[in-house]
């Protein structure tokens, strides 16, 4: 049998995030609808964070409760504390995602503590996810290359999954979040993070500064990672990360992987319309 490949799609937030222009909750509802026709089943639809940090995301709660639901697809959404949670709770969420850095650099820069203090906030938050029986996703960015500290010491992001993973993540993302990651360092990593976690409770999400990030998806599918992130057309960059570009389009994976005889359920040309909606809304060009 064709081995499988799950795909997270994180185009409606992450893409979104950091487009300058407010995308309509219509043409969100209708993106996420496409990309549900295209065969795409995990879609990161939003973000519970301050409406002033995120001004894109504000409409968090109404676009939640107005996705259409079917059994077969899971709506994630990051929470930054408690009452992030609560509002995602509300909304009837899925997967709920935390996140922290690997570098106190970045954790400052994206949510305003130190690394020990993040882990502090999850606590409460794990412990209500798990009360409500969901399923808890935990994302190490920078996980490879900071904006602000250079290349990541392997330890220092091996570190941080464990402890997430620890505290009760079903999946642990590790995130290039700068889009600067090289294959070796992909390698790297989750060599060490496979001596204590199985394949199946790992992720990788990439960006594509570079040119590399099918470079490094193929480092991972070496070690046996069969779950990746992706961004309808090429979407995305983080407010927060200077020179964050897109993450790697949804349609290159896809096509990348079937290419190499994996099957994920995923039609890349699909994925292409599901833009649609939101297209005059971007100010930059997708890839198709």
């Amino acid at each position: 049998m064709t081995e499988f490949v799950q795909i997270v799609e994180v185009g409606p937030r992450d893409g979104l995030q950091n487009e300058p222009d407010l995308v309509p909750l219509s043409a969100k509802l209708a993106f996420v609808e496409g990309l549900i026709a295209a065969g795409l089943r995990e879609i990161e639809a939003t973000s519970f964070v301050s409406p002033k940090a995120v001004p894109q995301l504000a409409d968090a709660d109404d676009l939640m409760v107005t996705l259409p639901r079917n059994s077969a697809v899971c709506y994630h959404a990051l929470v930054p504390n408690e009452r992030g949670l609560e509002r995602a709770l509300t909304a009837k969420t899925d997967v709920i995602a935390l996140f922290t850095s690997a570098t106190e650099a970045f954790c400052q820069a994206n949510i305003r503590c130190t690394v020990a203090e993040s882990f502090e906030r999850f606590a409460p938050v794990v412990e209500r996810v798990r009360a409500a029986g969901l399923s808890l996703r935990g994302y190490v960015s920078v996980a490879f290359v900071c904006p602000f500290c250079g290349d990541v010491d392997p330890g220092a992001a091996v570190d941080i999954a464990l402890r997430l993973a620890e505290i009760g993540c079903d999946d642990v993302c590790l995130a290039d979040t700068v889009g600067r990651a090289r294959p070796e360092q992909v390698t790297a990593v989750f060599s060490q993070l496979l001596k204590t976690l199985s394949p199946d409770r790992l992720s990788l999400h990439v960006h594509d500064t570079d040119g590399r990030a099918l470079d490094n998806i193929d480092a991972a599918l070496e070690l046996g990672i069969r779950r990746f992130d992706g961004a309808a057309g090429g979407l995305g960059g983080c407010p927060f990360a200077p020179g964050a570009p897109g993450n790697v389009a949804t349609q290159r994976v896809v096509r990348h992987l079937h290419e190499r005889g994996f099957e994920t359920g995923v039609d890349p040309d699909l994925i292409t319309r599901a833009l649609d909606p939101v297209l005059p809304y971007l100010t930059r060009p997708v890839v198709t």
